[in-house]
């Protein structure tokens, strides 16, 4: 904190100027002990104690520069962030150009997720302080959040151009890139992160390089990597579900089963997780299971990938009159699935309706005609 130390240039004020020196080194004296403990108590997670002190400071000095910033920075690390804005406002109003404040101010409007704000903030900080990597790493997040590619990336590189391997400008830089579907980009940047300590790698840093290679469709890689977040934490949602999907990506059916129910055995009630296993356990041919993992998400509440199950299993078993109540259902909510119509005509095909079928498909082509599926089925049904 010294630079804020040095900007407290107004403790002589015409009231005091009269005030012999010792007195005003004894204030001072006591100002900076004040600071200190209050910091100090902020680092223990004593926030009475440390409100405490900074207040004492303003005891002897009005609007104290690191006295606002102290109560500032309380109140934040308090999650009170409106209070936080107003006691760093308040030490703006006196000191313009107080870092501390400023930094604080933008991580305030941050947590509030009024990121332009913070932007705003965090640019007159860097107009004083323009290699700060901190600060261009928060904006370069900040814009990031604001769905602004081109600045984000620009800020990122910047700080990689300081310092090559900055593991916030990485883990930012692979955020940014998956964002926006540059996959193969965001498993550059994260692989770099984990090649710079793999031993001890954060567990989100390999979720995330798992879900590029799942993206990438390249499964296999994907389960090497959630394997070892499962080693760090075997009970690890990301990881559970990546190395679940990956598993049926690979078309390995059974194993993926293995880990949806691991989930479910830690949140038994999770509707799109109880779904997936219900497709996975319907493509084996385990439909006696699926029906019951489908029924148990539809009373958690309506699920259309469950309803859609329960129909296709219905036509897999030949019970098309069924299965073509369920499909008629399901397009009346979806009628833009064209999947579902699919279904459909082929159930009325296999029950010799065919020309119910073509007509569904006619209808549905007049509305999407560049529908290939679709297409060819009419032009099979049609010979």
């Amino acid at each position: 904190m010294e630079s804020l130390f040095n900007q407290n240039q107004d403790f002589m004020t015409p009231d005091n100027l009269e005030m012999s020196s010792d007195k005003i080194n004894e204030g001072n004296d006591k100002i900076s002990e004040l600071s200190k403990k209050g910091y100090q108590l902020l680092k223990e997670n004593d926030t009475d104690g440390a409100r405490e002190a900074f207040e004492s400071i303003l005891a002897i000095e009005e609007n104290n520069n690191y006295a606002l910033v102290g109560l500032g920075d309380t109140a934040r690390k308090l999650n009170d962030f409106h209070t936080a804005i107003s006691c760093y406002n308040k030490c703006l109003s006196f000191y313009p150009t107080n870092n501390y404040a400023l930094f604080g101010l933008a991580d305030c409007y941050k947590a509030l997720n009024q990121f332009p704000k913070a932007i705003e903030i965090w640019q007159k900080y860097l107009l004083h302080d323009d290699k700060n990597i901190t600060v261009i790493t928060r904006v370069a997040d900040a814009y990031r959040k604001t769905h602004d590619f081109k600045k984000s990336k620009e800020l990122y590189l910047k700080v990689l151009e300081m310092e090559k391997n900055n593991p916030y400008a990485l883990i930012g830089l692979g955020h940014l890139s998956y964002d926006f579907k540059e996959y193969k980009d965001a498993l550059y940047y994260w692989t770099r992160i984990y090649e710079l300590n793999e031993d001890n790698s954060d567990i989100r840093v390999l979720t995330a390089i798992g879900n590029c290679h799942r993206k990438l469709k390249t499964f296999e890689k994907g389960t090497y990597y959630f394997q070892k977040a499962l080693e760090r934490d075997a009970n690890n949602f990301y990881a559970l579900f990546g190395m679940a999907d990956c598993y049926r990506g690979m078309n390995q059916q059974k194993k993926s089963i293995e880990y949806w129910n691991k989930i479910l055995e830690i949140d038994p009630r999770n509707k799109v997780i109880l779904t997936r296993a219900g497709d996975a356990y319907r493509t084996t041919g385990n439909y006696e299971e699926a029906v019951t993992y489908y029924n148990k998400a539809l009373e958690i509440d309506f699920d259309i990938y469950a309803a859609i199950g329960l129909a296709l299993i219905c036509k897999a078993q030949g019970n098309y009159d069924e299965a073509i109540k369920r499909f008629t259902t399901l397009i009346q909510n979806d009628s833009r699935n064209s999947r579902l119509y699919v279904d459909l005509a082929e159930c009325y095909a296999n029950i010799g309706k065919k020309d119910e079928a073509i007509k569904l498909l006619d209808n549905y082509l007049s509305n999407d005609g560049k529908n290939i599926q679709i297409k060819n089925l009419l032009e099979k049904l049609k010979k």
